[in-house]
């Protein structure tokens, strides 16, 4: 079969220019709600998570490397900022989000790097167990940071309308709220799906509250929302962060982290679309191209982010499929902004924890949980080990839980693979013995390996048959050469078959006794 050609450059971008344009203006419509829930999630202004969905979108693709694939600011970027834009404002108002625009440009610098480093590759190595635990982690700690929205946290934000925590009678009003809202989102798909219901609920929701003129926080409580394009943004400076190691410091481990997060999120999103297309996308590319757009975004004001599962996929059933849609989902995402900011100030918090909670929902990894006890053991102990790394560190780490997992995941499947090596014994003669050896002999399984000879033993000629087996590093040379030692020594003549090349070449190289060639 020949290989598929690449589209041509005018393909990328006007091969299907009616359904691109329709499909990113619906997209941006669901965007926008989600960029300003993020912004709260991380703890910055409105205009933070919005400016950065409109750079994101409109960089990704340019130099993306799945086209149609929508990048914006994400809940789990966004949770992975949280403790940083703390840190900041506890140095002085305004040092978070300096931050927080500091890590996003490492975090891009980070993405490039690992693009150049094949990570793309490596991500094929995760593990389910993993993949499941973060997600499952990643839904509860986006429903967990709704709880304040819904007054379990206790605090009072005061007695106007603009308080961020609903307090007193506001209460009841926005729990009845958040459970229109929930009817809204997940009735109305069974009607018709040509309007995200997202959107639809916070339509209704915010002309209910102005309406009826409903004392309930709003996101005018969250800060100040875009009245113009994006500028440059120096992070650094007298009312900046200082541009020092310390400051280096401070920003590196979240800006890993997001940056490891971000990908394998995007990867993940990328390899549905490709599956959903029947095409084939270069994941190193993309995470090239994350990088980009996460440091243009930084520069001009916004956060990091990463691939929308969601918006992705409703963009591409939605009929889009080249980069015009992605690129014309953050200029609408814009010009929305910029003509209804008047209307956006106005949205009941109500709403956007109605769409949180639906986000948290789809996030978690449902089908897997219901079948969890069909699940091998050791898959479900790599994911909740996963998933408890992630909530038990302060603040909550998906990276270290992602490396958790992985870790957990190696050592599992090595002894697994250590108990497949098996030594059977066969007497030729009385003077002759034949060990046949088959499976992996490495560091784990040389344990096993050992316990196959009887050492005590010493016919007069040995011979050990590893045409079935392979080595693989050095412990396996080093318990194959100690066999070798021990036999000799006592006395019997031993040699060594059907080593393949590889194994040979490793064996010659470090092995202690003489060539194998027998």
């Amino acid at each position: 079969m020949a290989p598929r050609s690449s589209p041509t450059l005018v393909n990328q971008w006007f091969a299907n220019p009616g359904k691109d344009l329709l499909s990113g203006l619906v997209v941006a419509f669901a965007m926008i709600p989600e960029a300003i829930a993020f912004s709260e999630l991380a703890g910055v202004d409105p205009r933070v998570g919005l400016f950065g969905a409109f750079c994101l979108s409109v960089t990704i693709a340019i130099v993306g490397g799945r086209m149609a694939m929508i990048t914006s600011a994400t809940g789990s970027t966004a949770l992975l900022m949280t403790g940083l834009v703390a840190s900041g404002e506890a140095l002085g108002k305004g040092r978070g989000l300096s931050l927080l625009l500091v890590a996003g440009l490492l975090t891009g610098v980070l993405q490039i790097l690992w693009g150049y480093l094949r990570l793309g590759y490596q991500m094929r190595f995760v593990p389910q167990g993993v993949l499941s635990g973060f997600v499952n982690a990643l839904a509860l700690l986006i429903l967990q940071a709704q709880f304040k929205h819904l007054g379990f946290e206790g605090g009072h934000g005061g007695g106007d309308a603009g308080s961020l925590i609903p307090h007193g009678m506001q209460i009841p009003l926005v729990w009845g709220m958040v459970l229109v809202g929930l009817v809204i989102i997940y009735g109305l798909p069974r009607l018709t799906k040509l309007i995200p219901a997202q959107l639809i609920a916070i339509v209704l929701l915010t002309l209910a509250s102005m309406g009826l003129n409903l004392n309930v926080p709003t996101v005018s409580s969250l800060g100040q929302l875009p009245t113009g394009l994006p500028g440059l943004h120096n992070p650094f400076g007298a009312d900046g962060v200082p541009f020092n190691l310390d400051t280096l410091g401070l920003v590196l481990p979240t800006a890993l982290a997001i940056s490891l997060v971000g990908l394998m999120e995007t990867f993940l999103t990328q390899d549905i679309l490709d599956d959903k297309t029947d095409t084939s996308t270069n994941k190193n590319t993309e995470a090239r191209g994350q990088g980009i757009a996460n440091i243009v975004s930084s520069m001009f004001g916004g956060m990091a982010g990463c691939a929308l599962v969601g918006q992705s996929v409703m963009n591409v059933d939605n009929g889009g499929k080249t980069r015009l849609s992605t690129l014309f989902s953050g200029v609408s995402l814009m010009a929305m902004i910029l003509l209804g900011r008047p209307y956006l100030e106005r949205i009941p918090m109500a709403a956007l924890v109605a769409v949180m909670i639906s986000i948290a929902v789809s996030t978690a990894d449902i089908n897997g949980l219901r079948n969890l006890r069909r699940i091998p053991k050791s898959d479900t102990s790599v994911m909740l080990m996963t998933f408890a790394v992630t909530m038990l560190t302060t603040p909550h780490n998906l990276a270290l839980g992602v490396l958790a997992g992985v870790a957990l995941a190696g050592i599992l499947f090595s002894r697994k693979v250590a108990k497949v090596i098996q030594v059977e014994a066969i007497d030729l003669s009385d003077q002759e013995r034949r060990y046949r050896v088959s499976g992996q002999l490495f560091f784990v399984s040389k344990v096993y390996f050992l316990q196959g000879f009887d050492l005590h033993d010493h016919p007069e000629r040995i011979v050990i048959d590893l045409s079935s087996a392979h080595i693989w590093d050095q412990s396996g040379v080093a318990a194959l050469d100690q066999v070798i030692r021990k036999f000799r020594m006592g006395g019997s003549e031993v040699s060594v078959e059907g080593l393949n090349d590889e194994s040979l070449d490793l064996f010659e190289r470090i092995g202690g006794q003489e060539s194998a060639h027998a």
